[in-house]
Parts: C-alpha cells; sequence; structure tokens
C-alpha cells in the first residue's frame, strides 16, 4: 500500500521530469526514468521511444520543448505487481505565449535509486479527444 512518502517521492518525479526538461538538464534523465522507458510521445509527431537514449537523443534534437512545464495535478493507483498508474494533468507555455494541456499516463516502479518512471504517454488535449459525461 502507497504510504505518504511515496505520495511525495511520486510527486517529486512528476515535478522532476519539468524541472528537467525545462532547465534542458538532459543528463539527469535517470532520475526519472528507467533505463529501458517507454515514452509514447505519438500526439506530439516523435512516435513511440525505447529507453533512456532514444529520449534524450528527441529531446536534444528534433523535440521542439515548451519554455514550461506545470505538472497541475496527479493522481496515483498502486497495481497489485507494486507498480502505480500516474495520470498527472500539465500546462506547456510556448515561446511565443502559446499554452496547450496535455495529460500524461504513467506506470512508475521502486527500484534501489528509489521510483523512476518505467511508461510515459503524453496525450494532447484537444477538444474532439475530450471524454463524453459518463
Amino acid at each position: 500500500m502507497l504510504d505518504a512518502m511515496d505520495h511525495v517521492q511520486l510527486r517529486r518525479l512528476v515535478d522532476l521530469y519539468g524541472y528537467l526538461i525545462d532547465e534542458r538538464k538532459f543528463s539527469r534523465i535517470g532520475e526519472v526514468f528507467t533505463e529501458d522507458v517507454v515514452y509514447d510521445v505519438s500526439d506530439f509527431g516523435h512516435g513511440v521511444l525505447h529507453g533512456i537514449d532514444a529520449v534524450t537523443a528527441m529531446w536534444r534534437g528534433e523535440a521542439n520543448h515548451p519554455l514550461a512545464h506545470h505538472a497541475i495535478s496527479m493522481m496515483a493507483d498502486e497495481r497489485a505487481d507494486g507498480s502505480v498508474d500516474l495520470i498527472t494533468k500539465g500546462i506547456g507555455v510556448g515561446a511565443r505565449g502559446r499554452v496547450g494541456s496535455v495529460t500524461y499516463y504513467d506506470r512508475a516502479v521502486r527500484g534501489p535509486a528509489g521510483w523512476r518512471l518505467a511508461e510515459r504517454r503524453a496525450v494532447l488535449r484537444r477538444s474532439e479527444t475530450i471524454p463524453l459525461p459518463s
């Protein structure tokens, strides 16, 4: 069962992602992702990446990063295997002041160095993809 410290550490992990990408501290990516991370940025035109090296190469190369990533809410649900499903809402601010919204769907795992994201799927929020009320 997740305790209060797990929630604090998972929230820090989500926040650290935004800090590292915004400050272009790509050499620290291992503090956020597992070595074999699966990072789906298909909604942003970058496909599905496998492993830290692929993510770092995309971040250093073709990616057009927003000026700022703001994680504004996070939900955490533990799976039977001890990993955790995270859903985080975020806002990104572009170079020309354009603002966009994203939902991150993650799976976090706990290892010797603490919590890391083993999977991340970034979904751009668009009016046509918002679920119907239930």
